[in-house]
This record gives C-alpha cells, structure tokens and sequence, in this order.
C-alpha cells in the first residue's frame, strides 16, 4: 500500500468540485461542495450519537436504507439543525442535485455543518447546482475540501493505493473538524471513496469496526457534535471480485480504510480550534481492551493536561489524575508514564509515584508541536491508542464570536 495523490478522486469513478454559491457571506470561503461517482456505489455511514441531530443526518439515513449511494453533497456555514422545515429544505436539495445529475434522489448522502439554529435558505445552494457540476472534475478533491471547512486551519485530505484479488484498487478520504469534537461517532465530517467492490452490508462492518479504534478515539473540546458522520462510499470499479465475506481481501480492504481513518484522525485534532500541538496517547499494559480505551479516551479529554500541555509543563500527575476517574479497572501502584517527542524521551513516573527527572528536558520535549504521552498500565496485554490536542487562549477567543 502506498500514499498517491488526487483524495477523494483517487478511486476511479470519482468526481468532485466545491464552490461558494452564498451560504457563507465571505465570498473568499468554499461553501458547497460535490462528490459524484460514474456507477450507483455500495455506501456505509456512521453518525452523531448526540440526540440532537441535524435534519441532513434524518434525510441521508432514509436515503442509506438500501446501502447505496452516488453522490455526496455537502454545504457549510448553516447545520440546518432545529429549524423548523429543516427535513423538507434537505429533501428539496437532494431532489434538486439529483435531477441536475440525472440520478435518483434516494442515492443523495445530503449534509450540513456550521451554525446550529439558524435557518438554511436552500436557495443559493440550488443557483450553485449548475457552476457545481459544470466544475465536477478527477482533480477537484481539493475544492470540496475546502467546500465543507468551518474553523478549519487546513484541508484535510489523503489517498491511498492498494491490491485486492490482483486489482490495483484506491481509497481516499476528506475531512473536516476542528471544534465540537469528541469521542463516540460521530465526531466530525468525513468522506471516503474506494473502487473497491464491497457488499453494503460488508462495508458497513468494515466502518463501524474501524471507527472504534480511529475517530472514537479523539477529542478536542468535549463536546459531540450534531451534525458530522462518517460516509463511504465503494463503486467496484477497480473491478476485483466483490467482497462479501470476511476473508483476506476483506482484510486487506481492512487495512486500507484503517489507513484512510488513522491519518484523517490525526489531521483533524492537530487542527483543533486554537491548538498548537498534538497528543498522541497510548496506553498499553491493560486488563481488557475497554480499560486500555477509557484510559487513553481520558487522558486526552483532560482539560487540566490538555493545558500543561500548552504550557510545556510536565504535570504528569494531572495524567494520574485522569485514569484515576477513568472508570477503568487499573492499579495505580503499577502505572508508569513518560513524555515523548523529537526532542527525545523522559520517564516522569513508576509504580505510580514521582521519580526524579530534569524538568529543563521535559520542558525542550513538550514544546515540540506532536507530543506522546506513554502510559503503561503494567497489568495485561492490551492496549489502545486516542488522540488529542492542547488547549489554548485561542480556543476560546474562537468559540466566544463563533457566530459573529
């Protein structure tokens, strides 16, 4: 398996584009976007586990009913969550882009991300529909990242290229998050394409699997969202026997998506909102699989150690601190830690208690902008990986005119 460019359009079959048709009022800021296969694709989606959920996520789980999907449409700015009509403005712009591509409007994903509360005007989305697809095009996976951006820093995209049943096969994915994230799906704004040939009931596996190890495993804020999912989709065009059982493509293909998650997830917490580093926890030496998750899930969720972090301190009792209201089945006479990061590596606790280090070294370590926070629960064999960010001034200063 090895990185390639073009995203989203790295998988035969797929095109993209993203505009500004007025959603946003800076006219500098994409906020439209498009995703379009050639063939109807077998589609896989996670969603929000917050009860109040936007009207696109209603709309696009009706539409998924069948595990098929050829289009992805997206707009940012507006959630189009509690409003009144909000179902029926997301079920007009599906039927709308679906009739410009010729499509049905059941095979629309349809979403939204941006302000909560606020009234989405499907007008000047549907004046776009035609610019949109006129600028569809296998190099336009840069646009629609930019399409679906809120406070988003940078784009976030990424394409792989891989072997299933003797096919060269593609998979790539775009993304968007950078507050109002938090563990358990969904977290943010993520779509992936794949050529691959998949059942919908395998890729749906395949999905819900991995995210338990990839976006289950961040924070920002703390806070999940209302809107955001997770969507793939697989239109079989690279041509390899379909996958419909739980063998050795099913695993390469495995392998692939986790690939696709993993860096995503990476890229969205190093661009939380006002962050200047990223966390990176990994836990191992645990009970059970559960325990190693609540502690690493924990750990990054801290707000005290998110900001020694931002201070380059090396307060690893905060660290302590957070497993031991983990809820995880630990002894906390066992616990080792240390910081880690390219500046090098310092141990700042064993057996649970403080030993001696320089604090001139630790301080050099955590100023580096990616951080790792080892912890070894010395207890099992199991172990887990979350991510996080610090947490800054800026953070702050963004959410409190957020809408202004």
């Amino acid at each position: 398996m090895k990185t390639v460019s073009g995203g989203i359009c790295a998988a035969k079959g797929f095109k993209a584009n993203g505009i500004h048709c007025g959603v946003r009022k800076n006219k500098l800021k994409k906020d439209l976007s498009l995703i379009y296969s050639e063939k109807t694709a077998s589609c896989a989606a996670v969603y929000t586990t917050n009860l109040v959920y936007g009207a696109p996520i209603t709309v696009t789980r009706k539409h998924l009913e069948n595990g098929k999907a050829q289009a992805v449409i997206c707009n940012s700015g507006i959630a189009n969550t509690c409003c009144v009509g909000g179902v029926e403005v997301a079920e007009r712009i599906s039927k709308g882009i679906a009739e410009k591509l010729g499509i049905d409007k059941n095979d629309i994903v349809i979403s939204s991300t941006g302000v909560i509360g606020q009234p989405l005007d499907p007008t000047p989305i549907e004046n776009g529909f035609d610019e949109l697809i006129r600028g569809l095009s296998e190099n336009g996976s840069d646009d629609a990242a930019a399409g679906i951006m809120t406070t988003d820093t940078v784009k976030k995209e990424i394409a792989f290229e891989f072997n299933i049943g003797g096919k060269t096969c593609h998979i790539g994915g775009i993304a968007k998050g950078s507050g109002m994230i938090h563990p358990n799906m969904a977290t943010m704004l993520v779509f992936i394409t794949s050529d691959v040939a998949i059942s919908p009931a395998l890729l749906q596996k395949a999905l819900s699997s991995d995210i338990k190890n990839t976006f289950n495993m961040l924070s920002i804020d703390g806070d999940t969202s209302t809107n955001d999912m997770v969507t793939v989709l697989c239109n079989g065009m690279a041509e390899n026997p379909e996958i419909t059982e739980e063998n050795e493509d099913f695993a390469a293909f495995m392998k692939a998506l986790n690939s696709v998650n993993v860096y995503l997830s990476k890229k969205i917490v190093a661009d939380g909102e006002g962050a200047t580093k990223m966390l990176e926890c990994v836990v191992t030496g645990a009970k059970t699989d559960k325990d190693a998750k609540l502690v690493a899930k924990s750990v990054v969720c801290s707000n005290l150690l998110k900001s020694a972090m931002f201070g380059a301190d090396a307060n690893w009792g905060r660290v302590l601190c957070a497993i031991g209201y983990s809820k995880a089945d630990v002894d906390v006479k066992k616990i080792d830690v240390a910081f880690e990061s390219k500046a090098g590596k310092v141990e700042v606790c064993k057996n649970g208690m403080g030993i001696d280090f320089s604090e001139e070294i630790a301080k050099s370590i955590l100023l580096e902008s990616e951080i790792d926070i080892l912890i070894d629960l010395n207890d099992g064999e199991f172990s887990s990986t979350a991510w996080g960010c610090d947490l800054t001034y800026d953070y702050v200063k963004i959410n409190g005119d957020y809408r202004t």
